[in-house]
């Protein structure tokens, strides 16, 4: 079964898209192309009905940090409605993202949005945690541009396979939500 989709005419529909946070800005000030085409691939899988509901999974540890807000907002001016969107602000890391999209969303099936090569990462983590999951890949950066990622992303698979064999958990869980089946 075909685990990544590009096309959004291609991709399968699922209840649930978890879209991975980043933040929207560069540590110079520039706009950050990771956010950019994620916002852009969610907003166009929803318009399409390949997904009804959006879990916005990202790092708010700090009070002027908070990467499911910023992506909110993004995909508000893009047109998706409030009602779609649901927030996990303790999505530290990957692992926490996609293993509290089960314990705390009530996730056993979705359909991950980000780059190619974090996607071919959290479709493995949600596999090997119970979780049917394919990958929409937004659009990727140039090599020039994103090669601090793609080195750091090296480090971000043995470190993967590290927390695997060790059992590592997320950091938080919290109170169980089960998307669209309560009010928000």
């Amino acid at each position: 079964m075909q685990k990544l989709y590009s096309q959004v005419t291609e991709m399968p529909h699922n209840s649930v898209g978890l879209l991975l946070g980043t933040s929207p800005k560069l540590k110079n000030g520039n706009n950050n192309l990771y956010f950019d085409y994620r916002i852009q691939a969610t907003a166009n899988l929803y318009k399409a009905r390949k997904i009804d509901y959006i879990l916005i999974s990202g790092d708010k540890r700090r009070d002027d940090y908070n990467e499911p807000e910023e992506m909110k907002q993004a995909l508000i001016r893009k047109g998706v409605p409030l009602q779609a969107i649901y927030l996990d602000y303790a999505g530290l890391r990957t692992l926490d993202s996609v293993v509290r999209a089960k314990l705390v969303f009530g996730q056993n099936k979705l359909t991950v949005i980000s780059q190619k090569f974090h996607n071919e990462r959290a479709i493995y983590l949600a596999e090997r945690n119970g979780i049917e999951a394919i990958g929409f890949n937004a659009d990727d950066v140039s090599a020039y541009a994103g090669f601090k990622t793609q080195l750091r992303e090296l480090f971000a698979r043995v470190k993967m396979f590290a927390d695997l064999a060790t059992g590592k958990k997320p950091r938080f869980l919290g109170e169980h939500f089960v998307i669209g089946k309560q009010g928000k």
